[in-house]
């Protein structure tokens, strides 16, 4: 997966996917995973949600969750729409991060 531009080559170095469950009912997968200090999760679709207002851009993702580790705190959630804004530029660089590229690794 690669950055959303070159300023962020440091986010998402160490990313590790740690679980993927496919939707039983409908498509798209739950994806839960870490990097540059953070959790995440995610639902992930194969193809473009009917309305595009409810994925982040043109990434497939129509629910995302961060939480920073070091406290614990959600600095960032997604679903279907903006719930709680990037809380600072390292939580914007990881959303462009998994917005860039998420889908695709997932489904390729």
């Amino acid at each position: 997966m690669n950055a959303a531009n070159s300023d962020d080559l440091d986010v998402g170095h160490d990313l590790e996917i740690t679980k993927t469950t496919r939707r039983a009912v409908g498509a798209g997968t739950w994806v839960s995973g870490t990097l540059s200090g953070h959790r995440f999760e995610a639902l992930v679709f194969p193809e473009h949600a009917d309305n595009p207002e409810w994925e982040i851009g043109d990434s497939r993702i129509s629910k995302l969750w961060i939480q920073r580790l070091a406290d614990k705190r959600e600095v960032f959630n997604w679903d279907r729409g903006p719930d709680r804004l990037a809380a600072d530029d390292t939580t914007l660089q990881i959303v462009a991060f998994l917005a860039g590229g998420l889908a695709d690794y997932i489904y390729s």
